[in-house]
């Protein structure tokens, strides 16, 4: 009998006693069994440690980490995979759910997709409010369950960097090979998703399960409510997005890159300027200007 796949689950919370024991749950209640459980509490200021310390007594195989002060999801994120063994990773958010066949779905797509190098697999997902009352499919779709907008597979790196809704992270199984050579998270950024879709849909070919995967909670200070905040904890989110548009600037090998570049680029500027944010809004005419301009010659 050939050996099960292991998959690690890193559970990331910060202030979540609301919401975690949902999640932690979900990961027991997979139909697939093969898992191994790290949870990183990265200092919270409510009970989640507390939550968190007493649901773990019933599965001591479980790691926790209790970050002393807070790290930020990337570093936090990054600290916790040197304990992971899986063959395969999910990031797993602690305000988020998976349905009970989720690992097993990602899996099997892993053992028969067409796709030879692939290297992360996502689906669709319910997105709920604070409650878990429903609010929409991330991905829109009909009454039949099939998907009003097909989703891209195989080689999607030009789709990513021109969708602002390219991918469904709580979603996403990635494999761990596939982390490690990209070295991870990039620890300099106040998120954690969308620069490494980008580097991994460089290298690498995704594939997509048209079913329902997961619950999102959308949360009022959700990191997707962030571009229209003040405070320094979203602005930093917000110049992060520039951040990771320039390193995919340098990714990208030809003039259709960048004309896909600029149709992200043009969202996030009209962003700024909703936030009122005249610094950003002026950097991003600035890189959209640079890029435009890559996007009309020919290479060296």
């Amino acid at each position: 009998m050939l050996k099960q796949p292991l998959v690690t689950i890193i559970c990331s919370c910060y202030n979540h006693e609301n919401y975690v024991l949902d999640t932690l749950n979900s990961v027991i209640h997979q139909e697939y069994k093969n898992i191994q459980l790290i949870i990183v509490d990265d200092y919270s200021s409510d009970n989640s440690n507390k939550v968190i310390t007493t649901w773990i007594i019933n599965y001591p195989d479980t790691i926790f980490i209790q970050n002393p002060e807070n790290l930020g999801i990337t570093k936090s994120f990054n600290n916790a995979y040197k304990y992971a063994k899986g063959d395969y990773l999910i990031d797993l958010a602690a305000d988020d759910i998976l349905l009970p066949k989720c690992i097993k779905l990602q899996l099997e797509v892993f053992k028969n997709s067409n796709y030879t190098n692939l290297g992360l697999v996502y689906g669709n997902a319910i997105v709920t409010d604070d409650s878990g009352k429903f609010i929409r499919y991330y991905f829109p779709q009909n009454e039949d369950g099939s998907l009003i907008k097909q989703r891209p597979t195989g080689n999607v790196y030009e789709y990513i960097i021109s969708d602002v809704y390219s991918l469904c992270s709580v979603t996403a199984m990635i494999k761990a090979e596939t982390f490690e050579y990209l070295n991870g998270y990039d620890p300099d950024l106040h998120f954690e998703d969308l620069d490494f879709w980008i580097r991994a849909s460089r290298e690498y070919e995704f594939d997509f399960i048209n079913l329902i995967l997961a619950k999102k909670r959308e949360l009022k200070n959700s990191l997707g409510d962030s571009f229209f905040k003040k405070n320094t904890y979203y602005k930093k989110f917000n110049y992060s997005v520039y951040n990771i548009l320039n390193k995919a600037f340098a990714l990208n090998r030809n003039k259709q890159e960048h004309k896909s570049l600029l149709k992200r680029t043009f969202i996030m500027m009209k962003r700024a300027a909703r936030a009122l944010d005249f610094k950003l809004f002026l950097i991003y005419v600035l890189f959209y200007s640079k890029v435009f301009y890559y996007s009309k010659i020919d290479p060296d």
